[in-house]
């Protein structure tokens, strides 16, 4: 790679991480706020809430990803011209389809990006989102650990906690057991801890005891215990994912089971979802070609570059929104994802063609945009002045009268 090339490749690569970044962060903060019940109703620390929505994240750059490096190559492009390097590169016998070659590089990291994450990230993340909080919501921890609060952790059995003192330990427990017609049970201990041993749990208490009155017997039997284990596996219902169309990976979508539920359930929308996986990476390929269709060519610093910016804007919205109307349409209508391929087609053709010809889409110079605001101005003088007109023969006429 040759050093103008380093340079726009850099130029963009920087502008795309610094600008996808800070989007991620703005959005990933909007996002989390769906998932503050995790602390308040579940009683998680801050540190689980991280760690499951984090998992966000790379999702989320699925979609951010496409729009960051258009606004990083609309910026290095608009920064080139400003500086008037890309004036010295055509000066130097550059050509715009070779100058094109750094962006094109870009725009091919970020969309094999996006195909990653489109194709086994994503799906992936979400499956073990959706495990953390199913993992949550049955966590017997988090139900029985409420201190001060009697807590019917099943029918029969109530949990009492005097003291948290740590994440999985407490001071004074109280069981009272009453599952079983024949026997109640209590227990009493001065400390306790939740030990996780593979798929099971247990309540390791010690210094306490156990008291046991059988419908049948008079008199209980107690039984002082150094340290006692209470099973509560059972208690806590096993946490389940159910796969959906978010959560399979694009070769699932590809090749389906044949009796895969999810299919025989929505087999449009399962169509729609594993099309919205192919031409994602498209995204970044088109948006880049259409920033420098319109924006790579050189123009001097007194050229306005607001309409080309504008242009801009509009044409990759116009793609994007086209997009999503299209995938939301084509669950009823399965053609409409041959409309979604035309634009993404046409855009790479037609910015390709302009790029590889070599001819500027100079939209501020054909718009004439002072000029348009000049009439303008002059139009609206016109009216004013014929309205004053209008109101001096008004006055004499009165008048006259």
């Amino acid at each position: 790679m040759a050093a103008i090339d380093r340079y726009i490749f850099r130029t963009i690569f920087a502008g795309f991480l610094l600008i996808l970044i800070n989007l991620t962060l703005v959005i990933w903060i909007t996002q989390i706020l769906r998932q503050v019940d995790l602390i308040t109703n579940q009683g998680q620390t801050i540190l689980v809430f991280l760690r499951i929505t984090g998992l966000l994240v790379p999702i989320l750059m699925l979609v951010i990803a496409p729009i960051a490096i258009v606004i990083a190559v609309s910026y290095a492009l608009t920064k080139l011209n400003g500086d008037s390097e890309l004036v010295v590169l055509n000066a130097a016998g550059i050509s715009p389809r070779r100058a094109f070659r750094p962006v094109l590089l870009a725009c091919l990291a970020v969309a094999v990006f996006v195909a990653y994450i489109s194709a086994y990230l994503a799906p992936w993340l979400q499956r073990q989102m959706a495990l953390e909080v199913a993992k949550v919501r049955t966590d017997v921890v988090s139900n029985i650990v409420r201190p001060g609060a009697f807590t019917s952790v099943d029918r029969g059995l109530i949990f009492h906690i005097r003291e948290k003192r740590g994440e999985n330990q407490f001071q004074g427990v109280f069981i009272d057991d009453t599952r079983n017609p024949d026997e109640h049970i209590t227990i009493v201990a001065e400390y306790g801890q939740i030990v996780n041993r593979g798929a099971s749990a247990f309540l390791i208490m010690r210094e306490g005891n156990i008291e046991r009155r059988r419908s049948k017997e008079r008199d209980p039997a107690i039984v002082v215990f150094d340290q006692y284990a209470f099973d509560l596996t059972r208690l806590a219902p096993a946490a389940t994912v159910n796969i959906g169309l978010r959560e399979k990976y694009i070769w699932e979508l590809a090749f389906p089971a044949v009796d895969d539920p999810v299919l025989k359930a929505s087999p449009s929308q399962w169509r729609v979802e594993l099309h919205e996986r192919i031409y994602a990476p498209l995204y970044p390929l088109a948006f880049g070609v259409i920033a420098f269709a319109i924006l790579g060519f050189p123009r001097t610093t007194r050229q306005s570059r607001a309409v080309s910016m504008f242009a801009v804007i509009a044409a990759v919205a116009g793609l994007r929104l086209g997009g999503f109307a299209g995938t939301a349409i084509a669950v009823g209508t399965p053609a409409v994802l041959a409309v979604v391929y035309g634009m993404i087609a046409f855009s790479l053709g037609l910015g390709g063609w302009v790029i590889w010809r070599g001819m500027p889409v100079d939209l501020d110079e054909k718009l004439n945009v002072s000029a348009i605001t000049q009439g303008a101005v002059s139009a609206v003088e016109r009216v004013a002045a014929r309205f004053n007109i209008k109101l001096d023969l008004m006055r004499r006429l009165e008048k006259a009268e």
